[in-house]
């Protein structure tokens, strides 16, 4: 008998104050179109999660009413194109030294927080708005 299927288990939501996302200084030039970057999430079985995305064209925030970039969410899905904050991305296509602090950072500021759970666990720090804009709760403005 083949073994059953399971589906995933369901995020756990951990509202995590997030003290270094909303004070990271990245410009946007940072970022290239076709750069692979990831929005940090949270934490599953004691390691970072996130969106994995690739930059597509640079792209006004309104949200934050500054520069950002347009990216393309591989998976598809109902939102597979969003406008992101520059301070929101984490490099994966190159080892950049700002996105390694800024990852080291988190790790060790969530993991600590988070160890022993294997759940996967979503800090509830983003929203995506009805313009396909991803917002950072600490962002959000009422009226946007």
């Amino acid at each position: 008998m083949p073994p059953s299927w399971t589906p995933p288990p369901t995020p756990a939501f951990a509202p995590t104050h997030d003290p270094l996302t909303p004070a990271r200084d990245i410009t946007h030039p940072h970022f290239q179109p076709g750069d692979q970057v990831v929005v940090i999430k949270g934490v599953a079985a004691g390691e970072l999660w996130g969106d994995s995305m690739r930059v597509v064209a640079p792209s006004w925030h309104t949200p934050t009413d500054e520069d950002g970039w347009r990216l393309r969410d591989a998976t598809g899905g109902t939102q597979t194109y969003v406008t992101a904050h520059p301070r929101y991305l984490v490099h994966l296509s190159r080892r950049c030294p700002d996105c390694l602090i800024h990852l080291r950072a988190m790790e060790d500021h969530l993991l600590p927080k988070h160890a022993g759970h294997d759940a996967l666990i979503d800090c509830g720090w983003y929203t995506t708005t009805a313009l396909n804009q991803l917002v950072h709760t600490a962002d959000a403005r009422s009226g946007r």
